[in-house]
């Protein structure tokens, strides 16, 4: 008899899981419907293409309904189901619990899955006579796609993995036997700390949209072959490629924005694996739009333009293998662990390449090539040049980013370049010289042929001006200190951003269907412009020329030269400011650590001042994890997070508190201290003490005691004690009482300044006071370690990437009314007389 588990919410995981069989069983449906509505021309090819139509319609709706079965689960805390177990927990804020929702595997696909849908149904109502074919390729992207949620073993294989399995049975243990099982499961897993950032709110649904556009054009190339509209695809594809672009775009950089802010590297981008896997198909995909503009305005290069648009989306399919079969789990923090889908990701890959090669070979012969050769100062001759080279860039990142793919396919043991960063980005800089030269150039280049005088004058010209501009950048800077090859990367970039300046000046006086591409790439060229000064000339503010930091095991942590040690309430020169650890506080789960900046003129006046509060969060698999806190100024950012530090889990403490409670005499804490020295002092004397010194400023005879009535007989007195410890003043009260002939004192914690002070006796005859003074020894004094780092010039990155979407966005404008227009001229009746020619 099958036990019955007492506390599980079965409904929704039963009513996901079947709306996950709908979802897969309707998009096969509706990819046979519209393959038969395409191929078929007779009759029944509209019956056909009305199943297509509505089976695709109940793809959505189930695709909904999971993505709410599971945000149910999640936001209502079932931890019976091990998705919201291993992905949230009772802690999260409502919004990081929408982050945990595509934390895992199965929560991503169910994105993709999502967004996917919502742009088919966009193409059944855009689409038009393009609808049948182009459905064919989006209903089967979400046949493969839905079949990664359904999670069953087919012949010992794993099909998928479902986001509705019980933690039950997803984890072997004796307690998972008890019918009563869920009483022992408290609270969930948590989401991982480096997520808990806004941008991950945002993050991925961008990047997962991204993606999922990527298929349109790829769908459109299809079609075009499958339906010898090897012409028309082009001009209906290209406003869709560039929403693709500028979305994945958008959703790479916001990456990058993440890194920045809670990642601890140092920096915006670090060529990790997965985000060279989410790059490569985006500069295909560019390469390929240029290359598409290039047939469109001349015929020209028409394999190429199809074979880009094919591959980028293959790419995607490849990055995604990559990145969830487990492959990069050495050589990557961001990949998926492998949920047992290894073959089944290659599969999805298989398929759409097969795709590729297959329509390529099979209309090989009708392909329309144009064996007229291009003019050489021709702008289509060196935008496909231009493209060539955005491919070959491509091609670098994709050999070195998949060695672990090579080693696994061939059982070699090829190792990973030792230095990759480095690597990295001397070969992209010369890639990225190169292409902006280009960029740059072809600005002056007409289609078809160009006045040569007039273009080298023109060119000439202004890259003497990018010439003498980047020589002032890069001495500036300090970028003329490393490798040639980043100082010939800002050229190109600088001389990019002229040319197409000139373009969008012009475009300005009346030729505004020329702007969006200008200020396209003006912006990138400005994000390449920061990059390089931000990375090649950041600088490590929080230098250590002892370069020891006294925490046990640092240096296999960290340099310890790059990080300085802050006590609290010592302050410390760092480059030009005064750094001091003030206080934290501990908002679960993240321990905040308050570290105030101040920086002083010649005669000693704070002409700056501010306070930065990275936070850490002590987990149980990731050790000590940390996010910075960053000052923003309009032509730098000062960035700082912390290295090492004691992070406390019990209460709330903020900076400046002076009580912990009321300890009697006999406190068992003193452990914690150096052994008490005692002081007799009258009204207004000093003590002093290792970081500071304390003045007896006056005595209350009616000092507050919780809880402990006095009768007429008992006495109280409070000592007012203000401590000053490295310029920072604070007040404290150690009581005195006599109560029933017995004598008692409570004392009182400054926390921030290592004390505990106790009002221990009165001397009349003397009219003196004992006050008891106990220290925290230098081992047990509250610290942090951080590291600090100047970004130079980094606005420019993000403004670029601004700047470049908005370009974006014009093109996709512009392309939509071109392609309106053309086809009102296609769909136009022909006109009698001799006003037909008009048309």
């Amino acid at each position: 008899m099958d036990t019955v588990f007492k506390g599980e919410h079965l409904m929704p995981g039963h009513l996901g899981q079947f709306f996950v069989i709908l979802s897969f069983g309707s998009a096969l449906l509706s990819t046979i419907s519209y393959y038969f509505a395409t191929t078929q021309t007779n009759k029944l090819d509209k019956s056909w293409f009305r199943l297509g139509r509505l089976s695709f319609f109940v793809n959505t709706f189930s695709v909904v309904a999971i993505g709410c079965c599971l945000f149910y689960i999640i936001y209502n805390h079932l931890f019976e189901y091990h998705y919201a177990w291993a992905h949230s927990s009772r802690t999260l804020p409502v919004y990081y619990i929408i982050s945990s929702y595509w934390e895992g595997q199965e929560g991503s696909f169910w994105l993709w899955t999502f967004w996917q849908a919502v742009l088919g149904n966009i193409l059944i109502w855009k689409a038009k006579s393009w609808e049948r074919p182009v459905m064919v390729v989006i209903s089967l992207s979400q046949v493969l796609l839905s079949s990664m949620l359904i999670g069953v073993n087919i012949l010992s294989a794993r099909l998928g993995s479902s986001p509705f399995i019980f933690l039950r049975d997803a984890i072997e243990g004796p307690i998972f036997q008890q019918a009563n099982y869920m009483d022992y499961v408290k609270d969930g897993n948590g989401l991982n700390p480096l997520l808990q950032n806004y941008w991950m709110v945002i993050h991925p649904p961008t990047l997962f949209l991204g993606f999922a556009s990527m298929i349109i054009p790829f769908a459109y190339a299809v079609a075009g072959l499958w339906q010898r509209r090897y012409k028309e695809w082009i001009a209906a594809a290209i406003p869709y490629a560039l929403f693709a672009v500028m979305i994945l775009g958008t959703g790479i950089i916001m990456g990058s924005f993440w890194a920045y802010e809670s990642l601890n590297f140092g920096g915006f981008w670090n060529w990790d694996p997965v985000e060279n896997a989410s790059l490569i198909p985006w500069l295909v995909l560019i390469a390929a739009v240029h290359v598409m503009i290039v047939y469109k305005n001349s015929g020209h290069s028409y394999f190429t333009a199809t074979l880009l648009t094919l591959l980028s989306f293959v790419l995607v399919l490849y990055a995604s293998f990559m990145t969830r079969s487990g492959i990069l789990g050495e050589t990557s923090v961001h990949a998926f662990t492998d949920l047992g889908m290894f073959w089944h990701l290659v599969i999805d890959v298989l398929v759409f390449l097969a795709i590729t090669i297959g329509l390529l070979v099979w209309r090989w012969k009708e392909l329309p090539i144009n064996k007229k050769e291009e003019e050489t100062y021709s702008r289509e001759f060196w935008m496909f040049v231009g493209s060539a080279f955005l491919a070959l860039s491509c091609l670098q990142l994709v050999v070195v980013t998949s060695l672990p793919v090579w080693n696994a396919m061939f059982k070699t043991n090829v190792a990973p370049p030792t230095n990759p960063v480095t690597l990295y980005n001397i070969f992209q800089a010369g890639f990225a010289f190169v292409v902006t030269l280009f960029l740059g150039f072809t600005q002056f280049l007409k289609y078809k042929k160009t006045d040569t005088t007039r273009f080298f004058i023109t060119t000439v010209l202004y890259l003497v001006f990018a010439a003498l501009l980047t020589g002032i950048v890069v001495y500036t800077t300090g970028l003329y200190k490393l490798k040639l090859v980043f100082t010939l990367a800002m050229f190109g970039a600088i001389y990019g951003i002229l040319a197409n300046a000139k373009v969008l000046a012009d475009a300005l006086k009346g030729k505004l269907k020329l702007a969006g591409s200008a200020v396209a790439h003006i912006g990138f060229a400005l994000l390449l412009v920061g990059a390089l000064i931000a990375a090649g000339t950041s600088k490590v503010v929080s230098q250590n020329d002892k370069g020891i930091i006294e925490v046990k095991g640092f240096e296999k942590a960290a340099d310890a030269r790059e990080n300085i040690m802050l006590y609290k309430n010592q302050p410390v020169q760092m480059g030009d400011y005064k750094v001091t650890y003030i206080g934290d506080s501990l908002v679960a789960p993240n321990h905040y650590f308050k570290v105030d900046y101040k920086k002083y003129d010649a005669a000693g006046k704070i002409t700056e001042q501010f306070v930065l509060k990275p936070n850490s969060q002590a987990n149980a698999k990731m050790g000590l994890v940390s996010s910075p806190d960053t000052k923003h100024y309009l032509l730098h950012d000062l960035y700082t997070h912390i290295t090492a530090a004691p992070i406390k889990e019990e209460e709330n403490l903020e900076a400046g508190s002076t009580e912990a409670g009321h300890d009697h005499e006999g406190s068992g804490d003193d452990k914690n201290y150096e052994p008490p020295i005692l002081y007799e002092v009258g009204l207004g004397d000093t003590i002093r003490y290792r970081e500071g010194y304390i003045i007896l400023r006056g005595l209350n005879k009616e000092p507050k005691l919780q809880n402990i009535p006095l009768n007429k007989n008992d006495v109280a007195v409070g000592a007012e004690l203000e401590i000053v410890s490295h310029d920072i003043k604070y007040k404290a009260e150690p009581v005195f009482m006599i109560k029933d002939g017995n004598s008692f004192d409570f004392a009182r914690k400054v926390n921030d300044a290592g004390l505990k002070l106790r009002f221990s006796k009165i001397i009349p005859d003397k009219n003196k006071f004992e006050i008891t003074v106990y220290q925290q020894p230098e081992s047990k004094k509250a610290y942090i370690v951080m590291r600090a780092i100047n970004f130079p010039y980094i606005n420019f990155f993000w403004s670029g990437t601004i700047i470049m979407v908005i370009g974006f966005l014009m093109s996709i404008f512009r392309r939509n009314k071109e392609l309106q227009i053309s086809t009102q001229r296609v769909n136009a009746p022909v006109l009698k007389g001799k006003n037909k020619n008009l048309v």
